[in-house]
């Protein structure tokens, strides 16, 4: 899973970095500002580099587009195919995805969440985060760190995804699909980690998660290293 680090053959091409400077001028009524556009729409107009968002704004992406915003302390990144609406949570942007694929990046955990389904995805740490989440049905969501740790809450029930791992996460699986705390045939740490043996349900059955192999999702989504902050070492 390391291999997240690696230098990918670039989908896209933008400036998303983890500096605090990030944090550009906005209204009090506004969300934050787009900073990139191509065949991209906000509401039924053509999304613009320079212009304004509001919570409650909803974006939306051709096959060969992308949108980029800049909100507050973080970056959020709609990628091809895809739609999500802005929005304000607990005084911090947010965004909710409701089709395709969206990466957001950050260095403060209160900075930004990204809504899926049931599932509020956001940075476990206040260092440099990079989260990427791609929406496959109400039920079912792919859920990467690119960099950093990230959280995963489902109905007051939280679980960590380390750095570099790639999770397939299902809200309301089936009893069949997992065992109880110390089922059968898993071994307690693989089960914490969601490999070798059931996949790991959290809290009270509201969802689970296993482990993706990472060829098996680079080639859908890669992301250029132009993501990682220039500062890193």
């Amino acid at each position: 899973m390391r291999g997240l680090r690696a230098p990918f053959a670039a989908l896209m091409t933008i400036g998303l970095t983890v500096a605090p400077t990030w944090a550009g001028p906005t209204t009090a009524n506004s969300l934050g500002t787009i900073v990139t556009a191509e065949h991209a729409r906000l509401g039924d107009s053509s999304a613009e580099a320079g212009t304004t968002v509001f919570s409650g704004d909803r974006l939306a992406t051709e096959a060969a587009g992308s949108v980029q915003i800049r909100a507050g302390a973080a970056r959020f990144l709609l990628q091809s195919g895809s739609a999500a609406s802005l929005n304000d949570t607990e005084g911090a942007p947010s965004a909710r995805l409701f089709a395709g694929t969206a990466t957001f990046s950050t260095g403060n955990s209160r900075a930004f969440t990204l809504l899926a389904s049931r599932a509020a995805i956001r940075a476990q740490s206040d260092g440099p985060t990079i989260g990427q989440v791609t929406y496959l049905n109400e039920k079912e969501l792919l859920v990467v760190s690119k960099r950093g740790p990230l959280t995963i809450t489902v109905d007051g029930e939280t679980e960590l995804i380390a750095d570099g791992d790639a999770y397939r996460v299902i809200l309301e699986p089936p009893p069949t699909m997992a065992q109880g705390p110390e089922g059968a045939g898993a071994h307690k740490d693989d089960k914490k980690r969601g490999m070798n043996g059931p996949p790991l349900r959290a809290g009270r059955n509201y969802f689970l998660i296993t482990a993706v192999a990472i060829t098996a999702i680079a080639t859908g989504f890669a992301i250029s290293e132009a993501l990682e902050s220039p500062n890193r070492p």
